[in-house]
């Protein structure tokens, strides 16, 4: 299994790294993996470039004025560049190259990787002048743009086209049965995702997690249990002893995106004591927006007394109603309670996922829903949804036919998401839904009648409809 190459976006503060991460993203707030005070200032998100599929990440400043967050702000671009496979790094076309500039470029030099030279704010720059000042700094991909009025991704897709970026391979998965469910434990750190591992697998794996030269950051341990075969994607922070450095600040988030990438199933991990924080939305939303299924295991719960118990699940009604259709499991990985019902689940949201349903009877439930509520107006036009057939599955996928569905507000997608998730039983599985119109036949062809003739049409219509 192939992991997302991951780029890392990184330059002076307030040249637009912002901008096009946005741009290259598409970001919505809850599709985007924004982890605060873990990785304070390092947005992460995927990033569809043509047929190029990649992990971005977003950076605060290097070498901006000097405020008392400027070291861990720093430190945080370092950790970007650590863990990416290839850096854009953007400099701004008016303001020229800077000295900050030239000592950002040497540093990246020094990493080895593939660079994309990008110079931003180039509306009113002269292109020549731009490029000669640039040049300087030796790099020898180069791309000269406006990220705020970027429309054409043409450039970066040569980019990537002929640049090789390395992927991480699972090597210890490729040889598993192939009809494995994957399932990728997520969450926090010293929330119980280890012992939750252990627990699972029925023995003790730490010593894996541990090994002396071990270079991944993350583990594909296969494992059976009642006949059934799993492939269980460990996301505990693998580093070799040495280059630990604080947990909490080398947490790689990026190894917990692509076990997300890689899994059918994913189980977020929380600790029922500490209750929601950003971050566990933040790998949910990535989680939806990846298609994985997803599980909720929080943690810890024997522990808690009758108040905290009603508490913690106040709390995590309220966070995550933007996704009611997630199971919640109430466990203690530690004792075992609850443990047991875990894989059962994984089963079902499994095989709600293959999502084996035909174009007839997902037609019918469209025009059911459509009967029931349907979509507003456009200008007075009815927006027509005729049919719907299965596009793929984990995620399930729908692609719904009809005339201008552009048009559809995404309220309306959002209940029929909703209709196709309770009719087909799709626990714990997002359900992606594409709308194409269908083409006008005589869009561009001259109406072969002759204005008398159409005239004559019309009144022939008139006379009929009395």
């Amino acid at each position: 299994m192939n992991a997302l190459p991951t780029l890392a976006l990184v330059g002076r503060p307030n040249v637009g790294k912002s901008t096009l991460f946005n741009k290259l993203t598409h970001r919505r707030d809850a599709l985007v993996a924004d982890v605060p005070g873990l990785t304070r200032d390092r947005r992460y998100g995927r990033a569809h470039i043509d047929q190029h599929l990649v992990t971005l990440i977003d950076t605060g400043g290097l070498r901006g004025e000097f405020s008392e967050l400027t070291p861990a702000l720093e430190q945080q671009a370092e950790f970007a560049l650590e863990e990416a496979d290839g850096v854009l790094f953007m400099v701004d076309a008016r303001d020229g190259l800077t000295a900050a500039d030239q000592e950002i470029a040497d540093r990246i030099r020094k990493l080895g990787k593939p660079v994309l030279l990008i110079a931003n704010k180039m509306d009113g720059v002269d292109h020549n002048e731009a490029i000669a000042d640039f040049s300087t700094l030796g790099f020898a991909d180069s791309l000269y743009i406006s990220a705020i009025h970027l429309r054409d991704l043409a450039p970066f897709t040569e980019w990537l086209d002929k640049t090789p970026l390395t992927e991480t391979t699972d090597s210890e998965g490729a040889d598993e049965d192939p009809d494995a469910i994957r399932v990728a434990i997520i969450g926090r750190p010293n929330v119980g995702k280890s012992t939750l591992t252990n627990r699972l697998l029925g023995e003790q794996r730490q010593l894996v997690f541990d090994a002396p030269g071990t270079t991944r950051d993350s583990i594909a341990v296969p494992f059976t249990k009642e006949g059934k075969s799993f492939l269980l994607i460990d996301t505990a922070g693998v580093r070799r002893k040495g280059r630990v450095e604080g947990v909490a600040e080398k947490f790689s988030v990026v190894k917990a995106l692509q076990a997300i990438e890689e899994a059918h199933v994913v189980i977020l991990v929380m600790d029922a004591r500490e209750g929601v924080v950003d971050q566990d939305l933040h790998l949910v939303s990535y989680a939806v927006e990846a298609g994985a299924g997803v599980l909720v295991a929080l943690n810890k719960w024997d522990g808690l007394s009758s108040y905290e118990k009603a508490t913690a699940n106040t709390m995590l009604d309220r966070k995550l109603n933007f996704a009611p259709w997630i199971p919640v499991l109430h466990i203690s990985a530690l004792h075992g309670s609850g443990v047991g019902l875990l894989l059962k689940e994984i089963e079902s949201i499994f095989t709600a996922g293959a999502f084996d349903f035909s174009t007839t009877f997902l037609t019918k439930l469209l025009i059911g829903f459509v009967e029931a509520h349907a979509p507003p107006a456009v200008r007075g036009r009815a927006v027509k949804l005729r049919f719907a057939h299965k596009a793929g599955a984990h995620p399930p996928r729908i692609v719904i036919h009809g005339n201008q569905t552009k048009s559809v507000p995404a309220s309306y997608m959002r209940y029929l998401e909703n209709g196709y998730r309770q009719a087909c039983r799709l626990v714990g599985n997002p359900v992606h839904i594409v709308l194409k119109t269908g083409e006008n036949p005589y869009a561009g062809k001259k109406n072969p009648l002759t204005r008398r003739q159409r005239l004559r049409r019309k009144r022939v219509m008139r006379h009929k409809g009395r």
